[in-house]
């Protein structure tokens, strides 16, 4: 299966009042996402991060990777220093990828674009970095930690999540 979230900001004490997460401390947010990402993510799949995985002076990256199950992929943030994108542990690093998968066309961003590849012909902008806080557009969609319940979801999970469950036709065009 294949996961998408962004916008973890791990060791980033910054994140408990801009973005008013319900946790008394870092280390308890920490602890708690790292456990929201494991009950959902096996060992085998793959989990794309769309940036702002964790800050320079959280400690070290790999052996927090290492706690994280899955095959991970960073789409590089404004906020991954050099040692989260050079950490090994990652499956690949960039700032920008298309996938297809089940027939999707998808735009993997850390931000969220106006206009991206193929949107005449359906394809799908994911993105992070606003934190739930933009008003959505069609085929459009955040998946931060902050506008998915602070966990990876799956993409048909993201495609229902609007008009009551139910799949817009419009999101759903390959």
């Amino acid at each position: 299966m294949i996961f998408f979230t962004g916008d973890t900001h791990f060791g980033d004490p910054r994140v408990l009042r801009i973005d008013r997460r319900p946790f008394s401390n870092v280390a308890e947010h920490d602890s708690a996402l790292i456990e929201n990402w494991n009950a959902v993510v096996g060992t085998d799949d793959d989990v794309w991060h769309l940036g702002d995985f964790m800050s320079a002076r959280a400690g070290e990256c790999p052996e927090l990777l290492a706690e994280l199950n899955g095959r991970k992929h960073l789409i590089i943030g404004n906020n991954d220093p050099e040692t989260t994108t050079g950490a090994k542990g990652w499956a690949s690093v960039q700032h920008y990828a298309e996938l297809q998968p089940d027939g999707h066309h998808l735009i993997l961003c850390h931000y969220a674009f106006r206009t991206w590849n193929q949107m005449g012909k359906g394809s799908i902008n994911l993105h992070g970095h606003s934190h739930g806080r933009l008003k959505p557009v069609p085929r459009q969609f955040d998946v931060g930690v902050d506008a998915q319940g602070l966990r990876p979801v799956l993409l048909a999970e993201v495609l229902a999540s609007r008009k009551g469950g139910k799949v817009l036709a419009a999101d759903a065009a390959p």
